[in-house]
């Protein structure tokens, strides 16, 4: 069990907001241009209310800005100004991922029938032309890159299907296209598969119903397809109708009778073409997907049960009190007519938040690049592994002072021909100092390249992503750069 003292560091509340430009040791690439945006909670108690789980923290959204031909770093953060942040000032907090009155008023009013929860804490993506803060509803929240300002709600209300609930993660196709699945509950409840060219536009692709949804933070798209990996925690639609208390997850329930359903959706056709089950287990986040010879392959992180739902609650994190099985990275082999799924253990590591190069992305990868801790997991994860899928290989690094470390964001550099040509990026957090840092690892080796140190502590996030557009002269010019 990791000290009390040290683990509650990452959960800390933050009051204010920052910006600076960062000092800088070592040298960055000079391709090296454009801003990493990074999303996850910046405070658990404010105005007198206060959250349950590490999930329920009020999104702040931080900026690094990086001109590496001037090894200049600026950072930026901002809290989302949302629906929740507001009501959270005035002292009222409901209807979280995990924190809230769930009765029958409140679930009725607040899923089916008001604007829904718009804490959107897990990532900012972009779609068009607008940055979109983004949660598990589909209720969006737009941003201003170079501010950070938030400028309203973007919610799709058009005639095509939507739904209450919504995959936090979007696909997009290597021609910009954002591909997203929605839930939609009622007496039957449906799947919603849709493209989206801008935030207020989408094309359907496909409505596919379901007796009981299963929690879906995450799904894969292939050119061909669109896959949900059904892991076996699902919801009574009913339950949503019947009095009680908790937050959205507590209606979920563990049912691992059912195995993991892998539903295959042709998206041309927009027909559920497959509908294998593989054993059951459960999981957040995909690392890749591709089609090869008939058939699809998807890498997935998994843990063996949903219990990592519960092991996240704050009091808990705060009291060092993790005990969780880390990730495992499964290979799902589906083929479609067949309509058959095989399952194989690549790394039985124990990892976090995966993620492959922009440039592969449903494609055939090599390079899986994760947070990394020993197994099972008593401590935050203090290392990023890059592990070759091909050779069953892992590589780690980790910094000399121990820090912990976030999700790593691979930049691949402009041109480069190698699959792990470019940069890592992570967001270090040293208990001693009491002061997070922005690392930049050379992708093929590891290596550090250069550490721009922050003034204090930022809580642990979620989820980041470049954008090479937002360089310095776009920030600056948006009034971004300090």
């Amino acid at each position: 069990m990791a000290d009390a003292t040290t683990r509650s560091l990452g959960f800390h509340s933050l009051t204010g907001e920052r910006e600076a430009v960062l000092s800088l040791e070592g040298s960055l690439p000079d391709w090296l241009s454009g801003s990493l945006i990074r999303n996850g909670p910046g405070a658990f108690e404010l105005g007198g209310a206060s959250v349950d789980h590490w999930f329920d923290g009020l999104a702040l959204l931080r900026r690094f800005t990086i001109d590496g031909a001037a090894d200049a770093v600026a950072y930026r953060d901002r809290f989302l100004r949302s629906d929740t942040y507001s009501r959270a000032r005035q002292g009222s907090f409901s209807g979280g991922f995990a924190t809230g009155d769930g009765g029958l008023l409140s679930r009725l009013w607040g899923l089916l029938v008001a604007d829904p929860y718009d804490n959107a804490n897990v990532i900012v993506d972009r779609v068009g032309e607008e940055y979109l803060a983004m949660t598990e509803t589909p209720r969006r929240v737009r941003v201003d890159p170079a501010t950070l300002d938030t400028l309203g709600h973007a919610q799709y209300d058009g005639p095509a299907p939507a739904g209450q609930l919504a995959c936090a993660h979007v696909s997009r196709d290597p021609d910009g296209t954002v591909v997203n699945v929605e839930t939609a509950f009622g007496r039957q409840s449906e799947y919603h598969v849709f493209e989206a060219p801008a935030p207020d536009a989408r094309r359907h692709v496909a409505t596919v119903p379901v007796d009981e949804p299963a929690y879906l933070h995450d799904f894969a798209a292939t050119e061909s397809y669109v896959v949900l990996v059904e892991f076996p925690f699902v919801v009574d639609p009913l339950d949503i109708f019947r009095p009680g208390k908790g937050g959205f997850v507590d209606w979920f329930r563990w049912e691992p009778d059912r195995g993991t359903r892998v539903r295959v959706i042709a998206r041309d056709s927009g027909e559920e073409v497959a509908r294998p089950t593989a054993p059951p287990v459960f999981g957040f986040h995909h690392a890749n997907a591709y089609e090869r010879d008939g058939e699809l392959v998807l890498d997935v992180e998994t843990v063996p049960d949903a219990t990592a739902v519960a092991d996240l609650d704050l009091s808990a994190l705060r009291a060092g009190a993790l005990d969780a099985l880390g990730g495992r990275i499964d290979r799902y082999r589906v083929d479609p007519d067949a309509g058959t799924v095989d399952v194989e253990r690549l790394y039985d590591g124990a990892t976090a938040l995966p993620t492959v190069s922009p440039a592969v992305e449903g494609r055939r990868h090599r390079y899986v690049y994760a947070q990394h801790a020993d197994q099972p997991i008593d401590d935050w994860p203090r290392e990023v592994v890059k592990f070759d899928v091909r050779r069953r290989q892992a590589e780690t690094f980790r910094t000399d002072a121990d820090a912990y470390l976030s999700e790593p964001v691979f930049v691949p550099r402009p041109d480069g021909e190698a699959e792990d040509d470019g940069v890592v990026l992570t967001v270090s957090l040293d208990p001693a100092t009491e002061q997070s840092a922005l690392l930049a690892l050379d992708a093929a080796t590891l290596d550090r390249l250069a550490r721009a140190p922050l003034p204090d502590a930022l809580p642990f996030d979620f989820h980041g992503r470049w954008f090479p557009e937002l360089d310095r002269a776009t920030v600056a010019a948006g009034g971004g750069w300090p």
